[in-house]
């Protein structure tokens, strides 16, 4: 299937026609990282806080401030009969929410640029809040792309 707006964001788990995945990361090399994407899973946490729509609200706002980053949004969500989703929207990117009290466990992503933010700090401050007894953190780098040029 070809993406539509191609030119746009190469996707490198796009299918061609003779499904095999197509990466276009070959015509790419990076230049410089321009962010840092945290992803963090929280398990055995306390299932009250992570019901609690207005304490999420409290923990992700000082999440963002915390990380060095300036909150321009902070938009949540109750689910019937639990759970909540946080999404805030950060000028150097966003942090997100999502709970499922009756599992124990959130899944949350922090996404920040520029070189004076630091989303690791946002994900330890949301963890000991959240009081898991186990976590999984992943950090990505984000790096801006640099066309390499092919010489025959």
């Amino acid at each position: 299937m070809e993406p539509i707006f191609s030119f746009l964001h190469p996707n490198p788990g796009w299918i061609n026609s003779d499904n095999q995945v197509r990466s276009s990361s070959e015509k790419y090399s990076s230049q410089r990282m321009v962010g840092k994407h945290c992803i963090l899973e929280l398990y055995e946490c306390d299932s009250p806080k992570l019901n609690d729509e207005a304490f999420i609200r409290t923990i992700i706002t000082i999440a963002s401030k915390v990380s060095g980053a300036n909150l321009l949004n902070l938009i949540t969500h109750k689910f019937a009969p639990q759970g909540v989703t946080a999404l805030a929207l950060l000028a150097e990117s966003h942090i997100s929410v999502h709970t499922w009290p009756e599992s124990r466990y959130a899944a949350i992503d922090v996404f920040t640029c520029g070189d004076h933010t630091m989303p690791e700090r946002a994900c330890e401050l949301l963890r000991k809040e959240l009081q898991a007894t186990n976590y999984s953190l992943k950090t990505l780098s984000r790096d801006t792309p640099v066309i390499k040029s092919h010489r025959h």
